[in-house]
């Protein structure tokens, strides 16, 4: 049973008199933005939480509330919020400068870092963010192959440009489900002209028959591959998947993009490229690069990145401005972050903080005898409702045997709102269905968010969401 609107019952009057001040901010938000937001991710009804400020795994919003915050930073923030490393780099670099629209030694120590860590990036260039990373690869792909098509993985998520924002959500269309790989002209999607999808060819996640086929048929510039898988791993994808691509790729010589912008130095210090043993023709990475400040890079082989450099041997030069790029209150931040992610531990920690939170909510939701089912890798905890497939206590267990139609699946909008704000009312700021951990979380965190969940559940019983 579900309710029909997130506003029903106890839930919602609840909700709004735990977070008036959020209230009133959201009436003058709504003046001013689309849905009185500005990220679609931070849309919810009957209002969303205003935050004030943040340390470690916490966060406070404006009426005073500590949250237990699995959101940070929509992944950027491996060490947690307000790191003390990551603070004093950023006062100290904006006493000195924030753009002094010239190059400088901070951009040169940035690079040398990432170059440190991920191997295959012989060169590279700073962006705003890994949208513009991926914009980037993909064009720098056409010029040198002179080929049009990009080949993606329905879901995948690579930002918001043009060409990869198809496909990077369900509902997926029938002959993609059916394990075809139409022209995009089959997937439309509001705003992108026919001339732009008619370039992008989708293909299932997880299949190597398919992708061979694919491009056997199109004969693309590049395929793009989402790190781990579909949105952080709804679709997990293993090594030995993204060792395949690698494979595939370079037998049929087409430039393989490993879109890292989740992924890099939060899985691993070298990304999840580091995991697989692989190394990709180009990548792409954002998020902790930049310790939380806007920031991302694509880099790769050196003579892909001469695309960019005036007077190449190709004799065409792809044009990259960008105000921002490489600018030193970002590079100082994603120094400070990347030097100490080079040690490892803060993945060893956010990972295994993550993969504890997975076995509690899994035995939380036995007890409460809820058909709901945790799942995920790395730092990462999908939550997965309605499920009746089979469970296993490992940690590496997928859900329906990692069926990308069943897991890659469009909730109940109603559900997934009372949900968010039934866990609010416990303390703890989830992501919708998804969740990260930090390296700031800890064990009390996990127990607080367990007690979250139960309360969560209860409330959404007694409104009639879940039975």
């Amino acid at each position: 049973m579900s309710a029909t609107t997130s506003s029903a019952g106890r839930l919602d009057a609840a909700y709004r008199a735990r977070f008036p001040v959020s209230a009133k901010l959201f009436e003058r938000s709504s003046r001013l933005f689309p849905n009185g937001v500005t990220h679609d991710g931070r849309y919810l009804q009957p209002f969303p939480i205003f935050a004030a400020e943040a340390f470690g795994s916490k966060k406070t919003d404006v009426d005073g509330h500590k949250l237990i915050d699995y959101w940070v930073g929509h992944g950027a923030l491996l060490l947690g919020h307000s790191h003390p490393a990551i603070v004093a780099a950023a006062q100290k670099q904006v006493a000195k400068a924030t753009h002094p629209g010239a190059c400088h030694e901070l951009e040169i120590e940035w690079a040398e870092w990432v170059r440190r860590l991920v191997p295959s990036v012989e060169q590279m260039r700073f962006t705003n963010s890994g949208t513009e990373a991926t914009l980037m690869a993909i064009r720098i792909c056409r010029i040198v192959s002179g080929r049009n098509k990009v080949i993606k993985f329905a879901g995948h998520f690579h930002g918001w440009h043009d060409s990869v924002i198809i496909s990077s959500e369900p509902p997926h269309p029938a002959n993609v489900l059916a394990g075809e790989f139409p022209e995009v002209t089959d997937y439309p999607t509001p705003g992108v002209t026919v001339g732009v999808s008619g370039d992008v060819v989708i293909v299932p996640p997880n299949d190597l028959a398919a992708l061979a086929r694919a491009i056997d048929e199109h004969q693309p510039a590049c395929v793009i591959h989402e790190g781990n898988g579909a949105r952080w791993g709804v679709v997990p994808a293993r090594p030995d998947f993204v060792r395949g691509v690698r494979q595939v790729t370079r037998e049929k010589g087409v430039i393989f993009i490993l879109d890292e912008v989740i992924t890099g130095f939060r899985v691993a210090p070298g990304g999840f490229q580091a995991i697989c043993d692989v190394q990709p023709d180009l990548s792409t990475f954002a998020k902790v690069l930049a310790g939380g400040l806007p920031g991302g890079v694509l880099g790769g082989r050196a003579d892909l990145m001469q695309a960019l450099a005036f007077g190449n041997p190709l004799g065409k030069k792809m044009k990259h401005p960008g105000t921002y790029n490489g600018n030193p209150l970002s590079a100082a931040a994603g120094i400070a972050a990347l030097e100490i992610v080079s040690t490892g531990e803060p993945n060893r920690r956010a990972n295994e903080i993550a993969a504890l939170l997975r076995g509690k909510l899994n035995a939380l939701f036995a007890e409460k005898n809820v058909n709901w089912i945790a799942y995920g890798d790395y730092s990462a905890i999908k939550i997965l409702p309605n499920y009746d497939g089979p469970r296993s206590i490992s940690d590496d267990f997928l859900p329906y045997g990692g069926d990308w139609r069943k897991l890659d699946a469009k909730q109940d909008a109603a559900l997934s709102q009372a949900f968010r704000c039934a866990l609010l009312l416990g303390g703890v700021d989830w992501m919708g269905w998804a969740g990260s951990t930090s390296a700031a979380h800890d064990e009390h965190d996990v127990a607080h968010t367990v007690k979250g969940f139960s309360q969560a559940i209860d409330w959404l019983r007694g409104d009639g969401f879940v039975r």
